[in-house]
């Protein structure tokens, strides 16, 4: 079976039982003092705290939404967060 990762690399099961058996014997892609695997979770949008606002849409709103996302290179979040911004900058 293949796998097909964000970056557009393909892995394959022999792929992933190379890297298996590499790893068992301590062998890791990389240098010394380089990050192998990056940190946990995204890095933070901003430096306050950020918190979870939900609310709901009709399905057909919601699509139109992804589109406009998908169709700008960003994220349903990202279009929601510009939205609110400029929202709160008229009132």
């Amino acid at each position: 079976m293949e796998y097909k990762l964000k970056g557009g690399v393909t892995l394959s099961d022999e792929d992933f039982e190379r890297m298996a058996d590499e790893a068992e014997r301590g062998e890791y892609p990389g240098t010394p003092g380089e990050w192998v695997v990056r940190p946990q979770g995204r890095p933070s949008l901003d430096s306050e705290e950020l918190v979870s606002v939900t609310f709901k849409m009709t399905r057909a709103q919601r699509d139109a939404l992804d589109a406009r996302a998908e169709s700008r290179g960003e994220t349903r979040s990202q279009i929601m967060r510009d939205a609110l911004t400029r929202e709160l900058a008229f009132a």
